[in-house]
Parts: C-alpha cells; structure tokens; sequence
C-alpha cells in the first residue's frame, strides 16, 4: 500500500468536518431507493450530448444514480443518457472486464479507496479513471483525499455521505416486547434468544452474498479494533500487526459465531439472500439488517407504518460505541470515453447543492456538504448523531486494504464460520495471506 493511502485518519473530530455516506457505500450491499433533483439550468456545451452510465443494484427498485440522472434528461431536453445496471454481486468483476475490454460505460459508480475490484485506486492505476475538474475535489471529504486519487488528483465525485450498521425497524422490536434497543453486545445476544424462541429474529442476514456477511465482520469490528484504534489499518500497512495477531479482529470474528449461537440470523440465513433482508425488515419477522443507512428510506415505503432507524452495533459493555461514516460511492468518468464534455457536464450539475441536497434528503443519506450544521434530531440518524459529532466514526476498513482479496477472505470466511466450514484463526490468516497478495 502506498503511503498516501494511509494519510486518512478514521477517527475524525466533529469540529474538523468539511462535509457530512457509502456509497452505498459503500460498500455497500444494497441499493433500496430513488433520489429526485430540482431542475438546474446547467447543460452541455460542446461534443456529444449523450452517454452511458453503469451502476450496481441489488434490487428491482430503480437506484438513485439512475433517479438523479432521469432528473438531468428532464432537465436537459437534448441529452440522452443509457443506462447499464449490473448486480451488486457480479458489478466489480463486470465493470473491470468492460474496462478492460474498452466497452466500459461513459459514467461508472465506483468506490473511494483501495479495498473492492471498483475501487478508484486501483482503477487510476491500471489507467481506466478519468481526472475530474474543480467541482469534484469541492465535495471530498476532508481527510480523504488519499482514497479519492493521486498526485493531487480526483477521480471520484461523492454524491453523499453514507453511515453503516444496523438498520432497524423499531416499530416491528416494540411489538416483540423488545421497550429498549439492546445497550450491549450481552443484551443483543439476550434478545436474539427470546426472539428466536418466538419464531422470529432480531437480525436478518443475506448469509449467501458475500457483500452483506463481509460488511456484519466489519461491524463487529468498528467497537472492537476501530474504536480502540483508529490507525489500526495504518500499522497493518506498516506491519506493525497482522489480523491473525489481533485480539480485536478475533474477537470480532469470535462475535459472529456468538451472534449465530444465539440464534440472531433467521433460519435458513446461510442460505438466504438480499430479499431476506428486505422482506424480514419490511414485514417485520426481522428487528434489524447489516445495510447501508439510506436504506431505512425504502423500507419505510415498503411498510409506511413502521419506523426505522439507524444505529451502531451495540458495543461490548466495556467498549466505546463507534460507527463507519464516509463517501463509500463516487462517480467517475471512463478514461477510454468518446463522451467525456457530456460526462462532465452531468457530473458538475450533480455537484451543485441543490443535487446533493436532494440526492442524501430523497436516497435517506447524509449530505455530502453542509453536515457541521445536519440537525440530527428526530430524524432517521438521531441515535448515530452523538457518535458523529463527537469523533466517534471513520470509514469503512476496507476502503484502506491494499486490494479487494482482503475483503473477499472476510466476508467468504464469514460465510464458513456460519455453516462451520472455517475457524476464526483460519478467515484471520487467509486475510493476512491476502494483503500480502
């Protein structure tokens, strides 16, 4: 890894915030809803008035990416735009072969950092990523320019600022007698116990793709080794530690297998995919899913009369309580495209604050500008609200892992400690095997 890489802390101040999500992401594991933008007077000039844009989704629900470029058609009576959506599952491994393969779309989403096969590291490297203007280095998150590009270059445009944990349906806990939400690790493992034996559950796993039981690992790791140690990835970088050598990484690892013994997955969770959460959550047979926080904003549509919110991971009692916030998405220009000034010109009207206003309040996000004055009160993100202005988040882990076969060795070893196919020891060493790859 590169030492720019490492120059992002993942323990910010409140106080130092320049902006406010991911993607979706980021990484993110689902896609649930549409965004809306007001009509701007921006419009090509020159070149081609047409492009294509590629994006991930993990659902028949249309993703916010194409809901926001919808609204630039309408508003820009002259330019076509063609959309090439790809499942999440299979999006990293298409979008490389398209660029490689030099039919890569005009626009593609892509991920800040180093850590998944869209990442935007990795794709300046290879010289597949186009460099963005003035408007695109506004919106990188201070402290981040290292995921976003090199030598004082951007390549992504952060369109939100996406919070990862849980994603719980408060409504559906209330009616399992669940008055409060778990304080603890022990007391989640305690109600997990009493929902199952009611034939329900408190989390609702996809245990079949990788992305979402990838994403749980991390979770149980923010409180675990983040909280504790922010520049953790730094000296796994330096090799100053490793994963096999982690008491915190262990004991994340060692924290699904008590999730499974306790019985928080749904039945048949190993087997299950992105639907088991959309429906557990929604018809409320489920309290909670490791997905994206934007996420609450469909299901409420799903089920208009529960609430949801998004919380932390309950920490271990003796742990402080910590939570990913970061820009996990961007959009980024292919440097291959014949479309480059209409790809632009869609990338600097999505960068005015009106579209990223509207794109974070309709896609259930944080904005990607304004957050030092977000009033968290009330809203979806109130039980986040205190971890965020006291410092207590950073971004996701693996957006500073040196390549994508790091996550890969998670969130697949995740998947063998739940059918148990794999120890904790061995997911920890396929992991640090993979770093060194």
């Amino acid at each position: 890894m590169k030492s720019e890489r490492l120059d992002m802390t993942q323990h910010r101040s409140y106080s130092a915030l320049k902006v406010g999500a991911l993607a979706v992401p980021t990484i993110a594991a689902l896609v649930l809803t549409g965004c809306s933008a007001p009509a701007s007077g921006s419009s090509p000039t020159g070149g081609a008035q047409e492009f294509t844009l590629s994006f991930a989704t993990s659902n028949t629900i249309e993703s916010p990416f194409q809901v926001l470029a919808e609204k630039y058609m309408a508003s820009n009576p002259g330019v076509k735009i063609t959309f090439n959506p790809q499942p999440n599952d299979s999006y990293d491994q298409t979008l490389r072969t398209q660029l490689q393969a030099g039919n890569a779309s005009d626009v593609v989403v892509t991920s800040p950092g180093s850590g998944t096969g869209r990442s935007i590291l990795p794709l300046v490297q290879a010289g597949f990523l186009e460099p963005l203007d003035a408007a695109a280095k506004e919106l990188v998150p201070e402290g981040s320019e290292a995921l976003f590009g090199t030598d004082g270059k951007v390549y992504g445009q952060a369109p939100e600022i996406t919070v990862v944990g849980l994603v719980a349906n408060e409504t559906s806990a209330k009616a399992a007698g669940i008055s409060d939400f778990p304080s603890d690790f022990a007391s989640l493992e305690d109600q997990c116990k009493s929902l199952a034996s009611s034939g329900k559950s408190f989390i609702a796993l996809a245990g079949s793709a990788a992305p979402n039981t990838g994403l749980m690992a991390m979770s149980l790791a923010a409180s675990r080794v983040y909280a504790e140690d922010p520049k953790w990835n730094e000296k796994r970088a330096a090799k100053e530690t490793t994963f096999a050598g982690s008491d915190g990484w262990k004991a994340s690892l060692e924290a699904v297998s008590k999730l499974n013994n306790a019985g928080c997955f749904q039945k048949g969770a190993a087997g299950a995919g992105f639907d088991a959460i959309t429906k557990g959550l929604a018809s409320g047979t489920s309290v909670a899913g490791f997905i994206p926080g934007p996420s609450w904003k469909q299901l409420k549509t799903a089920a208009a009369d529960s609430e949801f919110n998004v919380r932390a991971l309950p920490a271990e009692a003796s742990s402080e309580g910590f939570v990913y916030a970061s820009a996990n998405y961007a959009f980024s220009i292919n440097a291959a495209s014949k479309n480059k000034d209409a790809a632009k010109a869609f990338l600097d009207w999505a960068a005015e604050p009106e579209q990223t206003k509207a794109f974070a309040e309709i896609d259930g996000a944080l904005p990607v500008t304004g957050l030092d004055s977000y009033d968290f009160n009330g809203g979806a993100y109130k039980n986040v609200g205190d971890l965020i202005k006291n410092g207590k988040y950073g971004p996701l882990p693996n957006s500073q892992w040196p390549n994508s076969a790091v996550y890969d060795a998670l969130a697949t070893g995740v998947q063998g400690l739940i059918t148990g196919q794999k120890t904790t020891d061995q997911v920890l060493q396929a992991m640090d095997t993979a770093w060194g790859q």
